[in-house]
């Protein structure tokens, strides 16, 4: 049994129109598939199933493949999600409620113990609610031959760059989640107490945690003040230069700490608004932690809405110019922390020159602030590297293949419940079972403190597959582990423990920090040669976009294989960083964009892993069936008039059908095939026929199913032959 799990936006737009046809296939080779449920809407309702008529009610699949994930058959084809924001959560409440499913509001500051426990349920479905549940086990991402040649054939645009560039990136130089981190390896299970101790007060329990022998732990915290003093460093340094001021963040996968720290953002460029108007800001329920976005929404029936609005306009003209998000309806850098993802906007600004748009859709060199150092250095390495040797030059790099530590919750900074903001000057300490003390922390009231735990066995896989891969091909592999930082110099010492195991005649490797390894990278892609990164969790995430991007023009065209740590895998699809814009333009235009490469390639996979005869079949069908796919350019095109997604899905099953015929299977598929082949060209004018006209899809979160499945299966011809 394969999973195919249905998510939002994009992804799921384009599984009404794939994912009948994969059933189909699958099917008449007897290979069972199935859909998962694990969208932002479906998690939603899945958590509050009292408050739901009978009828209304869905399975928590998130919990169900959770635990099929620990199981030695788990065949789990994993779409990007959406890892929900604040304001995101309660646009999908409010579209729930108003669809008819009673589930509660989200109570922002709860009034009694039912809204607090309301509130509790809410957090488990925010920020990166689902790879942490779904990751058991390390992940290998890396470009398939097929789509690097064609990669190298049809290379895609990088902007121009040298050494005249202004664009840099900022970051905190004392005071941040780096240069306070404590971390120690445990050598025996044992149990964590975390406490608050106010400077007046009585001291709180915030946290107990069961450790495993071997596991590693961290502790660390970023500095309110500390915070505030770079921001307005960050502000004259942009303006004293003439840059674009940009901030990049992810309040969605660290959905604790970063949208506070993007709320420090808000204040600090909009100083004068919030100090003011204190007061009525607070009457309204203003949080600058949900953005400008909000603020405006909740000033529009105010009577100071006018006087807000000048001072507004009176920091626009003495402060740099703010990056766009969209610079035609004004939402600004600062507008929605949603829109403030790291790992796509870096990338989207080292395409193009180390520019970013300002508000009259001017393309401007920028100042890229990047709070925290931990990783901030790799884009400083990037620009450093962009600047002295060119542009990486898509028809000629090198492909950068990832090995990523993120199993059982590995390095899981930011989006779990160990995260706090301090309430009061005070002291953070950790004691063991023993009433030894771990860590100690002088903090002060909102300093962003957190924890992360990385078990034993998971690095040990994560130097496995690493050693296992660069054996393989014969490539380099680089450990991205600093020295200077506490966690990476625990993992830089079990890395070493853990490689006198393996005969590592002809295995290649270092141990570089970030920005060492950023350069190191560049330096041997430039040469044409292939590279294997090996990173911590986070890095992972940012590093499978920015390297990507530069290849290949997208993520999403990336296979990203998880061998389960119980015999299982996972195949995810690649990244859905752009999916809402391509969400929009098929609303108003009835053209997606979306290009389903990933699916197609995590297909392929699964089918492998799955291993019964038939199953080989198909996959070896399919992947000549990409391949054909690919030199044949019919991925989707950016404009409406043009093919998109849903005739692409028509070749790759037209293409797949043929390859089909060609097989023992041959019988089964031959009157599809034939079919296919000869409507080629009507299918195309009805997929075609379509676009130009907006579209209704009863929904943003939660499609209207039958609504969705119009749309997106357009071709009465196509339906006909699949069904």
């Amino acid at each position: 049994m394969i999973i195919y799990t249905y998510t939002d936006e994009a992804p799921a737009l384009a599984t009404y129109s794939l994912y009948p046809i994969i059933k189909h296939f699958l099917e008449k080779a007897s290979i069972d598939i199935t859909t998962a449920d694990i969208s932002l809407a479906g998690r939603i309702l899945a958590n509050f199933p009292e408050y739901l008529n009978e009828d209304q009610k869905v399975k928590d699949y998130l919990q169900i493949l959770g635990e099929l994930t620990k199981k030695s058959d788990a065949n789990i084809i994993k779409l990007p999600n959406i890892s929900a924001s604040l304001p995101q959560l309660l646009d999908c409440i409010k579209e729930l409620q108003d669809k008819g499913f009673k589930v509660p509001n989200y109570p922002n500051e709860p009034k009694d113990e039912k809204e607090r426990l309301i509130k509790e349920r809410y957090a488990k479905i925010l920020g990166s609610a689902v790879n942490p549940v779904l990751r058991e086990g390390n992940s290998i991402r890396r470009a398939a031959g097929a789509v690097k040649e064609y990669a190298k054939a049809n290379p895609h645009s990088n902007g121009v760059w040298n050494k005249n560039t202004k664009t840099k990136v900022c970051y905190m130089d004392g005071g941040d989640f780096y240069s306070n981190e404590k971390s120690k390896i445990f050598e025996n299970s044992t149990n964590l107490e975390v406490e608050f101790i106010p400077k007046n007060g009585d001291k709180k329990l915030l946290k107990e945690l069961n450790i495993q022998a071997g596991e590693v732990v961290d502790a660390t915290f970023m500095s309110a003040k500390k915070l505030d003093e770079f921001i307005a460093k960050s502000i004259d340094l942009a303006k004293d230069e003439s840059l674009l001021y940009s901030v990049h963040l992810k309040a969605t996968m660290m959905k604790v700490s970063d949208p506070v720290i993007f709320g420090h953002f808000v204040k600090g460029f909009f100083d004068e608004v919030f100090t003011e108007f204190q007061g009525e800001l607070k009457a309204l329920g203003v949080n600058p932690n949900n953005g400008l976005g909000d603020l405006f929404i909740k000033i529009e029936n105010s009577k100071l809405k006018d006087k807000i609005l000048a001072k507004f306009d009176e920091i626009y003209a003495s402060r740099p110019s703010l990056s766009m998000v969209n610079s035609d309806k004004g939402i600004t850098n600062l507008h929605v922390p949603s829109d403030v993802i790291i790992d796509a906007s870096m990338p989207a600004m080292l395409r193009n020159s180390g520019r970013l748009w300002d508000k009259d859709a001017k393309e401007v060199e920028a100042l890229a602030v990047i709070p925290d150092k931990s990783y901030a250095v790799v884009y400083e390495a990037m620009i450093k590297d962009l600047k002295e040797n060119g542009t990486l030059d898509p028809s000629q790099i090198g492909s950068v293949t990832n090995i990523g530590l993120m199993a059982k919750k590995a390095e899981e900074y930011g989006s779990h419940d160990k995260t706090f903001i301090i309430e009061s000057d005070g002291q953070i300490i950790v004691n063991d079972s023993n009433g030894e003390e771990i860590f100690r922390f002088e903090v002060e009231k909102g300093d962003i403190f957190r924890m992360t735990q990385t078990k034993s066995e998971p690095i040990k896989n994560w130097v496995k597959l690493a050693f296992d891969r660069a054996k393989l091909t014969g490539e380099k592999a680089i450990f991205w582990l600093d020295e200077k930082r506490a966690h990476d110099r625990n993992l830089i010492m079990l890395v070493k423990d853990e490689l006198k195991k393996y005969d590592l005649k002809g295995f290649d490797y270092e141990i570089l920090d970030p920005f060492s390894a950023t350069l190191k990278t560049n330096q041997t892609i430039r040469e044409g040669k292939n590279i294997i990164s090996v990173t911590g969790n986070v890095l992972r995430d940012y590093l499978t976009d920015l390297y990507p991007i530069l290849e290949l023009g997208t993520s999403a065209k990336m296979l990203s294989i998880v061998p389960l740590l119980n015999g299982g895998g996972m195949f995810e699809t690649g990244a859905g960083g752009s999916a809402p814009k391509h969400v929009e333009q098929l609303v108003s235009e009835n053209h997606l964009r979306w290009d389903s490469l990933g699916e197609f390639m995590a297909l392929i996979v699964s089918l492998e892993h799955l291993g019964t005869q038939n199953a080989k079949i198909l996959a070896k069908a399919l992947d000549k069936a990409v391949s054909r796919f690919l030199k044949e350019d019919k991925s989707p095109k950016r404009r409406a008039g043009e093919p998109d997604n849903r005739n692409s899905h028509f070749y790759l099953a037209m293409y797949f059908a043929d390859e089909l015929t060609k097989t023992e299977l041959g019988n089964i598929y031959s009157d599809l095939a034939l079919n296919l082949k000869n409507n080629e060209a009507k299918i195309n004018d009805e997929l075609l026929s379509v676009q130009g006209k907006s579209v209704d899809l009863g929904g943003y979160y939660k499609f209207d199913d039958e609504k969705a499945s119009l749309v997106m299966r357009p071709s009465k011809t196509l339906n006909d032959i699949i069904n």
